[in-house]
């Protein structure tokens, strides 16, 4: 590293910063990664099953010191081994991104449809799931003195109308976790969250490109909205110094339709 290399990295917002992001090798996760590893900040890339995508991002990541490291949302041993792998690897965690998330189509008016099982596991994915890295990241964050947690939620959350009743409700109740967490966690952790609505990835099963193409016509913004749009919102959240228990918004203006 040349010095004038050194002194650019030096001066990027989040140099010295330790960012863990979960549900990190792929969508909104990647984009996440990618943006904040170039503002200075050392990238641990949360995955489940895609540990060849997240071993393929750690290549491509700008700076270097990033790891990849395995994370099941159901499993809390997995969860505390993530925040102690994190902690034994770099000291400390400054940002906690909560991108991992899980759904299913299911039409609102079929109840018989959105079983049980199907409930039970978006709630762990979506509500369990985030609150439980949290509860593990947070004496690291309080730590760091300016942490902050960034979760990634939906506009279904707000508006009922999403992938399924649960889905929407999941995100409602992550929406109100950041609120309760914003004061709980205050003042040494920030506690925000990003709403987007269609995202260009394949997170929904069965939603093509066209698909994408007739939600944006519909909007204000009249534009898909990019995983890095939602990055942009995250990277936002985390330089937003004053804020904590609010909500930035992505998606074209699509709640206002």
């Amino acid at each position: 590293m040349t010095a004038n290399s050194s002194t650019r990295e030096a001066t990027l917002p989040l140099a010295g910063k330790v960012a863990a992001i979960t549900g990190a090798s792929k969508g909104i996760g990647a984009a996440t990664a990618r943006l904040l590893a170039a503002q200075g900040a050392t990238i641990v890339v949360g995955y489940k099953h895609g540990e060849e995508r997240a071993r393929k991002l750690l290549s491509e990541l700008p700076g270097d010191g990033h790891i990849a490291a395995h994370l099941a949302l159901e499993d809390a041993a997995s969860v505390r081994r993530f925040a102690a792998e994190t902690e034994a690897v770099f000291g400390r965690a400054d940002i906690l991104v909560n991108s991992a998330g899980f759904t299913a189509p299911v039409k609102h008016a079929d109840l018989d449809a959105l079983t049980d099982e199907l409930i039970d596991s978006m709630l762990i994915s979506n509500v369990r799931g985030p609150f439980s890295v949290i509860r593990a990241f947070a004496p690291m964050l309080r730590a760091s003195g300016a942490g902050v947690v960034v979760s990634v939620s939906s506009i279904s959350g707000f508006t009922g109308s999403g992938s399924s009743i649960a889905y929407c409700a999941c995100k409602a109740a992550l929406d109100t976790m950041t609120l309760s967490l914003a004061r709980a966690l205050g003042p040494d952790i920030r506690v925000m969250c990003v709403s987007p609505g269609a995202v260009d990835t394949d997170f929904l099963p069965g939603r093509d490109h066209a698909a994408l193409e007739k939600i944006a016509a519909a909007t204000p913004l009249k534009r898909i909205v990019k995983p890095e749009d939602v990055a942009d919102a995250v990277f936002a959240c985390v330089m937003l110094k004053a804020s904590t228990g609010g909500r930035i918004v992505v998606d074209g203006g699509r709640f206002l339709v």
